[in-house]
């Protein structure tokens, strides 16, 4: 009864938006149309489901996913997102969450690879598990502050990486990353642009990632949120769990060092 209740507010709240925006100044409108919905974001509901996939034993070997190790020990969820992405030796390459949760579905549990990348992003009616696993193992770290270590040749690597990529520029618009986040008080339309390289921003934007997408009505990655942004720049679409994509979230996770993450967070 107290979700029933909750998702209700969170529906009206959805339903009232248009007409608060009339109504003031678009950022802070929209800051007052997230606090309204803030106790009830439904993200609560895939880190439910996404806890019963951790927890659950799945075919062919019949495991769970509890003595998948990232990055903390077998099973330990407590800090490790916060510490991601990062190097694991076993595998010689650095991961982000996504990554690592691929690799042991398909090492543990024995599925395919195909298998594991089937439903990468959900629809109606088409949950993703992975996204769902993201929200529960995210949630475990909220309240701690962000520590990605880029101490490991391989950590360097990919951080240089991720910030070349950030500069790249190209597509039929000639964009890059750096077009709409490398300067402050830019905006499209009502959404103001994050400056990813002030510190600031950076820690903001980062940690509250996984979000609840209320115009998807869907839980959505940082995996998720940069292929859209590739999209919008005109970029090929990214492979999903790209080698490129995690230097990337690597070179904006390094850039919020010392944020306090507080996600799955409510996006609009």
């Amino acid at each position: 009864m107290k979700l029933i209740t909750k998702y209700s507010l969170t529906i009206i709240a959805i339903l009232m938006a248009p007409y608060a925006l009339a109504e003031g100044s678009s950022s802070d409108e929209i800051a007052k149309y997230r606090e309204l919905l803030a106790d009830g974001n439904p993200a609560e509901l895939w880190e439910m489901r996404g806890e019963e996939l951790w927890k659950k034993k799945a075919s062919p070997n019949n495991v769970s996913l509890e003595q998948c190790d990232l990055g903390k020990g077998p099973g330990v969820l407590k800090g490790a997102y916060v510490e991601l992405p990062r190097y694991f030796k076993d595998v010689n390459k650095v991961m982000d969450l996504e990554q690592r949760l691929i690799f042991c579905r398909t090492s543990i549990q024995g599925i395919s690879y195909d298998q594991a990348v089937s439903t990468a992003f959900g629809s109606v009616g088409n949950p993703s598990d992975i996204e769902a696993l993201v929200a529960y193992i995210a949630a475990e770290s909220k309240g701690m502050k962000m520590a990605v270590s880029i101490k490991h040749p391989k950590e360097r690597e990919a951080y240089e990486i991720g910030k070349s990529f950030f500069y790249y520029r190209a597509g039929t618009h000639d964009f890059s990353c750096a077009t709409c986040h490398s300067s402050d008080k830019k905006r499209i339309r009502l959404q103001d642009l994050s400056n990813l390289l002030n510190k600031k921003d950076a820690q903001k934007t980062y940690t509250t990632w996984p979000a609840y997408r209320v115009s998807q009505g869907e839980v959505r990655t940082m995996q998720h949120r940069l292929s859209d942004c590739l999209r919008q720049q005109r970029f090929p679409e990214p492979r999903y769990a790209s080698t490129t994509i995690t230097a990337l979230i690597m070179f904006m996770a390094k850039n919020a060092e010392g944020g306090v993450f507080d996600a799955p967070a409510l996006k609009r």
